[in-house]
């Protein structure tokens, strides 16, 4: 497996486990309610359970299982796809300090741009591994 495909699904356990850990907190907290700040974790949740688990997860298996037409061949602009990877974290991390500091909606909007560049960078990346059947 290669090394960025590792860092991918790593950062994707450490988002689930985190966005899990939030959703425990929260769900905990309307049974017994013992803090009620606790419902501005909601945002924070569903981003690193959709964006930082789920679409990492996607990405790193992509990287790893896409074929190499070619014997030997590389797996596309390597540097690109550390990028995309270093620009998703950066993106989800701006986007977790945008939701906490609720006044901040420059870098929420900042991390969704940011977040878009990588899936646009990851793609260009693996488009020349993606071809028809035949």
């Amino acid at each position: 497996m290669p090394r960025l495909s590792i860092w991918f699904l790593r950062a994707a356990l450490v988002y689930l486990a985190v966005g899990i850990t939030f959703g425990a907190l929260m769900l905990a907290n309307k049974g017994v309610p013992f803090y009620p700040q606790l419902w501005r974790l909601f945002p924070m949740h569903v981003e690193f359970l959709l964006v930082g688990w789920t679409v990492q997860l996607a990405m790193g298996v992509a990287y790893w299982i896409l074929p190499r037409f070619t014997r030997g061949a590389k797996r596309g602009n390597v540097p690109l796809a550390w990028s995309a990877w270093v620009m998703l974290n950066a993106g989800i991390l701006m986007v977790f300090l945008g939701a906490w500091l609720a006044a901040s909606s420059w870098l929420y909007v900042g991390g969704r741009v940011i977040e878009g560049l990588a899936a646009a960078a990851f793609t260009l990346n693996v488009w020349s591994r993606v071809r028809p059947v035949g």
